[in-house]
C-alpha cells in the first residue's frame, strides 16, 4: 500500500436536490485540508429531484483521522441535507467470494484480471456445487471448495455457503447456475452480483443461445445486475450488445454471449469494489 492509497477516501451521497450542496461538501473537504481529486454528480430532474454526488479525495493521516471526519461530516453537512452517506477508504481492501457451476469464461476473466492487479479486492474463495473448476481455480493460488446442491438439501447447503463466505464484502455468481434461496440473499443485501444473458425473460430456462437460435436474434448480450429476493429483478450495473446475422450457427452465439457476459461482469465488479455504484430503489447511478 502506498502513501497515496493510504490517504485516498471515497465519499458516497444520496439525497434530495437542494441549492449549496456541491458547495457544503467541497468546503467541509477544504476545511479539513483535503485535496478533491474526483467529483461526479447526478441530479434526475433540473429542479427538485434526488441528488447523488462520488467524490474521491486525498488527506494526510487519513486513516487515524477517519472517525472524526465522520462524526464532523455527520453533523455539519449530513444532517443538514438529510442525507443517505457512506465513506469509505481505498486502503480497505474489500473481500470477494465466488460462486460458480461448470461453465468457467466468466470465473476465468476475474480471477485473471484480479492476477493482473485489475481487480482492486481479495478474492477469499471460490465455492462450486461441482469439482469441475478446482484445478483451475487452484492454480491460481485461490482456495476451491465444493457445497453440493440439490432440491433436498438447499436450506442445509446455503446455510453452509453463508458460513464459508462471513467476513467478505461481496459475492459474485459468475454462471453459478443454482437459484439462491430468499434468506440467503437476505443476509447479504446489494452485495451480490449476478451475470446472465440478456435474453430474460425471453429465453428463460436451458440452452438460451439454441433458443435464441430458433428465434433468428439479431442481438445478444449480457446483463450484470445485484440480485434480490426477486429473481432477476435486481438493480441493473452493467449490459452490453453485439450484433449477429442470420448465418451465426448456435456454437457462434455461445462463443460471442459468453465474450460479453465475461466483461460486462468485470466491469461491473470492478466498479463496485471502486464505489462508484449507489442504488436508488430498483435502479443504479453509476459513476465512470
Amino acid at each position: 500500500m502506498n502513501m497515496t492509497t493510504a490517504n485516498t477516501a471515497r465519499l458516497l451521497i444520496t439525497c434530495e436536490d437542494k441549492p449549496g450542496i456541491v458547495q457544503a461538501v467541497s468546503s467541509f473537504l477544504y476545511h479539513q485540508g483535503a485535496n478533491i481529486t474526483a467529483l461526479d454528480q447526478y441530479a434526475t430532474e433540473a429542479q427538485g429531484g434526488r441528488y447523488f454526488m462520488r467524490v474521491e479525495f486525498e488527506l494526510e493521516h487519513l486513516q487515524s483521522r477517519k472517525e472524526s471526519l465522520l462524526q464532523t461530516f455527520a453533523a455539519n453537512v449530513a444532517e443538514r441535507y438529510a442525507m443517505q452517506w457512506r465513506l469509505t477508504l481505498v486502503s480497505d481492501i474489500k473481500k470477494v467470494g465466488i460462486l460458480v457451476s461448470k461453465v468457467d469464461h466468466a470465473l476465468l476473466e476475474l480471477l485473471w484480471r484480479h492476477a493482473r492487479g485489475g481487480l482492486p479486492c481479495e478474492i477469499t474463495k471460490v465455492i462450486s456445487n461441482h469439482e469441475d473448476l478446482r484445478e483451475s481455480v487452484e492454480n491460481f493460488g485461490i482456495p476451491f471448495e465444493v457445497v453440493p446442491v440439490n432440491k433436498d438439501n438447499k436450506a442445509e447447503a446455503y446455510a453452509k455457503i453463508d458460513e464459508l463466505m462471513q467476513g467478505n464484502d461481496l459475492l459474485v455468481l459468475a454462471r453459478y447456475m443454482q437459484i439462491l434461496t430468499e434468506d440467503f440473499v437476505s443476509k447479504w443485501p446489494m452485495q451480490v452480483i449476478n451475470i446472465h444473458h440478456s435474453f430474460l425473460p425471453a429465453f428463460v430456462g436451458a440452452n438460451p443461445y439454441k433458443q435464441a437460435y430458433e428465434k433468428g436474434v439479431k442481438l445478444i448480450g449480457a446483463t450484470a445486475h445485484y440480485v434480490t429476493t426477486e429473481l432477476d429483478q435486481g438493480p441493473i450495473i452493467e449490459q452490453d450488445v453485439e450484433r449477429v446475422s442470420h448465418d451465426f450457427t448456435v456454437e457462434q452465439l455461445r462463443d460471442l454471449g459468453q465474450d460479453v457476459e465475461r466483461n460486462v461482469l468485470a466491469r461491473a465488479v470492478k466498479w463496485h469494489l471502486e464505489d462508484r455504484i449507489i442504488v436508488d430503489g430498483h435502479k443504479t447511478v453509476v459513476f465512470q
